[in-house]
């Protein structure tokens, strides 16, 4: 497949395909006029990959299990044991932005006429 037929499939932009190639996350031969020529096969990998992006995980994470993530479903047990890291990580983000919240919270309503950043409101 050349780069605008792997675009139109998946949806991504040829930048982002070229973006992509040059991260090591899809490879590409080139044909005797120069050309990318992409298997099959990478359409399905651009999804899983959006995919992963989509539940929270970045390229860099993406790029650290490549070969996890290359065949799912020989390594069931390891995608779990990831997808219960990155709901720990989320988990622990969610507690952080309450508690967060409850401060501007605090502040907001401490008193009317004093300015809500100052330090004695601590």
């Amino acid at each position: 497949m050349q780069i605008g037929e792997i675009a139109d499939a998946t949806g991504l932009s040829r930048d982002t395909l070229r973006f992509y190639e040059k991260r090591g996350l899809l490879r590409a031969r080139r044909s005797a006029n120069g050309y990318r020529d992409y298997p099959p096969e990478a359409v399905e990998w651009l999804r899983y990959i959006r995919l992963a992006q989509s539940l929270g995980f970045t390229l860099v994470e993406i790029e650290a299990d490549l070969p996890l993530l290359a065949n799912p479903k020989a390594s069931g047990e390891q995608l779990r044991i990831a997808l219960a890291r990155k709901l720990a990580d989320i988990d622990r983000r969610l507690e952080g932005l309450q508690a967060l919240r409850g401060e501007l919270a605090r502040r907001l309503h401490h008193d009317m006429f004093a300015c809500p950043l100052q330090a004695s409101l601590a």
